[in-house]
């Protein structure tokens, strides 16, 4: 087999090693990197960080927490973009829809779409801690 996109990532669940990149892309837009900034801070090639960002390829263990460190991201937050098992990441279902909604809507620029996204989550986070108020 491939490591191409299943029929399922393009009709209608997006591609998981793209979303990782797409959240790792705005979140070193969000830190105002460069990706050789990036690249110098993690010590990894540009060129690797440059596949990861398109989704051409899944990190090891040791770069997701090299780009936590130079990010000043918790790793286990990466590594939960990466498998889907962050809040609203595509594999987890109906919240996977507004997040694809936010990242895909072209009226919002990188840093919009950062802080849309940061809200969304940590509203998400939370509710399943305290009942919702009126």
């Amino acid at each position: 087999m491939s490591d191409r996109p299943t029929d399922d990532a393009s009709e209608g669940g997006e591609d998981p090693l793209a979303a990782f990149g797409a959240y790792l892309r705005t979140q070193r837009q969000l830190a105002k990197l460069s990706l050789r900034q990036l690249a110098e801070l993690t010590r990894l090639s540009n060129p690797y960080l440059s596949q990861l960002e398109r989704g051409l390829h899944q990190p090891s263990i040791k770069a997701v927490k090299a780009i936590a460190d130079a990010l000043d991201l918790q790793a286990e937050t990466l590594i939960a973009q990466l498998t889907g098992d962050a809040p609203g990441a595509p594999a987890s279902g109906g919240s996977g829809d507004t997040e694809a909604a936010i990242r895909n809507d072209p009226r919002l620029t990188a840093q919009q779409k950062a802080a849309l996204l940061s809200v969304y989550e940590s509203m998400v986070g939370e509710s399943g801690r305290s009942s919702p108020t009126g």
